[in-house]
C-alpha cells in the first residue's frame, strides 16, 4: 500500500519559513519524481516545485528564490523549505510522487495547510 504524508504545515506570520517533509512508504521512491502541489480556496491546485529522481529541480515563477525543493531518498522523504512566505502562498500543499515511465503509477498526499497571514 502507497502512503504519502505530508508535514510541517500551520499557521506563520507573513516573511516567516517553514519546512515541509512527505514521506513515502509502499514504493521505490528514489526513482520517482517527486512534485509539490497548492490549491488556494476557489482556484485549482497549481504545481509549485518538482525535483527529478537525479535531482534537477524546477519551480512556479512566484516561488523561484523562496522555496527549495529536496529529497532524501535513504529516509524516502522530500521536502519543501518555503521561506519569505506570503499571504498569497496560503492554501493546502498536496505530495505527488509520479513513476518516470509509468504514467499510471502516481500518487498523492492528503494535503496539508499552509496559512500565511499579514
Amino acid at each position: 500500500q502507497v502512503q504519502l504524508v505530508e508535514s510541517g504545515g500551520g499557521l506563520v506570520q507573513e516573511g516567516g519559513s517553514l519546512r515541509l517533509s512527505c514521506a513515502a512508504s509502499g514504493i521505490i521512491f528514489s526513482i520517482y519524481r517527486i512534485n509539490w502541489y497548492r490549491q488556494a480556496p476557489g482556484n485549482q491546485r497549481e504545481l509549485v516545485a518538482a525535483i527529478t529522481s537525479s535531482g534537477s529541480t524546477n519551480y512556479l515563477e512566484s516561488v523561484k528564490g523562496r522555496f527549495t525543493i529536496s529529497r532524501d531518498n535513504a529516509k524516502d522523504t522530500a521536502y519543501l523549505q518555503m521561506n519569505s512566505l506570503k499571504p498569497e502562498d496560503t492554501g493546502t500543499y498536496y505530495c505527488n510522487a509520479k513513476h518516470p515511465r509509468m504514467g499510471s503509477m502516481e500518487y498523492w498526499g492528503k494535503g496539508i495547510l499552509v496559512t500565511v497571514s499579514s
